[in-house]
């Protein structure tokens, strides 16, 4: 996760309440998506942004996971998400995200 978006995230955190944010994430590889959730949750693991060493505790979801999939209008995803669900591997991608969730997510 780039620097600004990490700045981006601290911020809209310390605005609203980290129990108030969710992140979603659509990244097309699983460690990917699992190294951009460990940031927004363990905190930034390269010591090179704003979320460096913060434990944040944000609930985290890819875009293809099952939880958020049944949470949005099925036309919707359809549109939005669909194809993605066809070439990526989606069981590694959710594997890690749950992972995450478990190890570090305060607000599930």
């Amino acid at each position: 996760m780039d620097l600004e978006n990490q700045n981006r995230v601290k911020d809209l955190t310390e605005k609203h309440g980290a129990e108030n944010i969710v992140v979603l994430f659509g990244a097309s590889e699983a460690e990917t998506a699992g190294l951009a959730a460990e940031t927004v949750t363990n905190g930034d693991p390269t010591y090179a942004g704003s979320l460096a060493g913060v434990q944040l505790g944000l609930t985290t979801y890819h875009a293809i996971d099952s939880e958020f999939k049944a949470s949005v209008d099925e036309d919707v995803f359809e549109d939005q998400v669909g194809m993605m669900e066809m070439v990526l591997d989606l069981d590694a991608i959710q594997e890690e995200m749950q992972t995450i969730r478990t190890n570090f997510c305060k607000f599930l």
